[in-house]
């Protein structure tokens, strides 16, 4: 619905709604988003419907962090900012801060974790150590990868974020800087063959490995990137069964309450059937009593009949005797 000045009305717009679905539980998720769509649909509002429709019902670990965000502003601000340097530091490969910066997502991140347990047990849902874990895991994506961070600061995780990979501070903070490869021994003027031949198979060597190197580098860059897809498969398919089994529960406790109205109509039609029964027998009955009254009122009229007829012939005759008497 639009005001008079074009804008949504409250409670309308679909940012908002989104927010008030992704600050639920994931209990009370489905029915409200549901019961949302159609509110946009009804409103003829089709695209905002399919929007809110499509939004997936978060994990128990997806909730508690957007609680956690929405929960500990300050503290997210600060761990965001925390994470922009840990990326920075790693991008310069600079040991020093990334050393510094490395203790404190330690710390932070197990800090953060508890403080998500806990605002998860004050709202009636406690988590499972396998939930934290993942709610920890979440947090570790947010502080290497920006768009999972963009999705935290929004408030609306649905499932374990992962970081594209591992974004281990320590092992780069030990890590020799980087230097230039030592130029290969020069043979000196006048050197043998066979000491050319032994610089030329080693250059060939050296070259051969980082050959190799840059195979594996790109291998394992691969394999992060299919174990990244794969967990994002994995947290897609939990949401999704989550999601199945909450429709689910909510189908079989209509199915619940169906079963009990039927139940009910089925005992009403038993009781029904019961005084039908009594009604066709009092039927029968009547019906019988019916058919002797009528005999026994065909018989009554005869005999009134036939005692009128014997009245008549004895009135007759007492007319006629008087009439003989008064002759004579």
């Amino acid at each position: 619905m639009r005001r008079e000045d074009g804008r949504s009305a409250p409670g309308d717009d679909v940012e908002a709604v989104l927010d008030e679905l992704y600050a639920l539980p994931p209990s009370d998720f489905v029915a409200r988003r549901e019961e949302r769509a159609a509110r946009a649909r009804t409103r003829r509002r089709a695209q905002d419907a399919r929007r809110i429709h499509a939004a997936r019902r978060p994990t128990l670990a997806g909730w508690a962090a957007n609680l956690l965000r929405r929960s500990r502003p300050d503290e997210a601000r600060r761990f965001l900012e925390l994470g922009r340097a840990l990326r920075e530091a790693y991008a310069t490969l600079d040991p020093g801060g990334l050393k510094e910066l490395s203790a404190q997502r330690r710390r932070i991140v197990s800090e953060m974790s508890r403080q998500a347990a806990a605002l998860a047990r004050e709202a009636g849902h406690p988590l499972s150590d396998a939930v934290v874990r993942d709610v920890e895991t979440t947090l570790r994506a947010v502080l290497a990868d920006p768009e999972a961070a963009a999705v935290w600061e929004a408030g609306r995780v649905e499932g374990v974020l992962t970081p594209p990979s591992e974004f281990g501070a320590e092992a780069v903070a030990a890590a020799p800087a980087r230097r230039e490869p030592p130029a290969p021994a020069r043979t000196p003027r006048g050197g043998t063959a066979a000491a050319r031949r032994k610089d030329t198979a080693a250059r060939r060597k050296d070259a051969a490995a980082e050959r190799r190197r840059a195979e594996l580098r790109e291998r394992a860059a691969r394999a992060r990137e299919e174990r990244r897809a794969a967990e994002a498969r994995l947290g897609e398919r939990r949401a999704a069964r989550e999601e199945a089994a909450a429709a689910l529960a909510e189908a079989g406790e209509r199915e619940r309450e169906a079963g009990e109205r039927v139940a009910a109509l089925e005992e009403q039609l038993d009781r029904a059937r019961t005084e039908r029964e009594r009604a066709r027998s009092g039927v029968g009955e009547a019906r019988e009593r019916d058919r002797t009254a009528a005999r026994d009122l065909a018989g009554a009229e005869r005999e009134a009949a036939a005692a009128a007829r014997r009245a008549d012939k004895a009135e007759q005759a007492e007319q006629a005797e008087q009439a003989e008497r008064g002759g004579a």
